[in-house]
């Protein structure tokens, strides 16, 4: 049993919040205000798992996204707020969005008239890399950031739990070398388990694993992380700094820059 943990973002334009990662971040959510849909059910998904349903609201539409998003705009703008990214997150998976395309190109647009300097990032969980138009929108944003959790095939299903049986790690790791030198690899390091099973990824040999895969990628960076916040599997473990330290000096050592969050 999970957590009863439920979606975090009730709008479809959120903060802006203060991500350890990217800065000052205003969030796009196009995904639903009252439910989760996502392409994953990751045991540590601080939106909880699937299960909890897609809610009534449905997919906000292409306009009510770019309406939304330059009131906020405007408004941070004239108020001389400060904003370093617009961030797309949300309940579930961004990529899922039928007009995702034309939603990335708004948004740049909006970003251009208002925050010039400003980046657009989209949290993607790499599952649509097989849609020429999510590909495209994605080599048009400042920061790709893909998720790649483990490169062993057991260890991303126990963890991630996709919905497509024909996602696999080695399907995963030939679409993502589309991204090589602009795409970043983010990878959840955590220890547990969960219904009987190790979701471990901290091992030697997971760790020479996702080597391989980042060596094959050639990414523009990776980001490792641990939790952060509650997760809905309750026997997931948050990894300690000095241990994600280490694990990024081994992927350096391979002449791949790493972020450690």
């Amino acid at each position: 049993m999970g957590k009863d943990q439920t979606v975090l973002f009730h709008s479809t334009i959120f903060g802006p919040i203060h991500s350890r990662r990217l800065g000052v971040s205003l969030g796009v959510n196009l995904t639903p205000n009252d439910g989760k849909v996502c392409s994953f059910d990751c045991l540590y998904c601080e939106a909880g798992f699937n299960s909890q349903g897609a809610g009534t609201t449905g997919l906000p539409d292409r306009a009510k996204v770019a309406r939304e998003l330059e009131a906020k705009l405007k408004a941070m703008s004239d108020a001389g707020d400060p904003l370093d990214v617009i961030t797309f997150s949300g309940n579930g998976e961004p990529t899922l969005h039928p007009d995702f395309e034309g939603i990335i190109d708004d948004t740049l647009a909006l970003r251009d008239r208002y925050y010039p300097e400003a980046k657009v990032s989209v949290l993607s969980n790499s599952t649509r890399l097989g849609s020429e138009a999510v590909c495209r929108a994605l080599e048009r944003v400042d920061n790709n950031i893909l998720k790649l959790d483990s490169a062993v095939e057991e260890t991303m299903r126990l963890i991630d739990r996709p919905n497509a049986p024909g996602f696999t790690v080695e399907k995963v790791v030939e679409q993502l070398k589309r991204f090589s030198g602009t795409g970043i690899i983010q990878t959840m390091i955590l220890e547990g388990e969960h219904d009987g099973h190790d979701v471990s990824n901290t091992s030697p040999e997971e760790i020479r694993a996702l080597i391989e895969a980042y060596k094959a990628i050639r990414p523009r960076e990776v980001m490792l992380y641990s939790i952060d916040r509650t997760t809905p599997a309750e026997k997931l473990r948050k990894v300690p700094r000095e241990r994600l330290e280490e694990i990024a000096e081994a992927v350096r050592a391979e002449g791949i820059e790493v972020q450690v969050n």
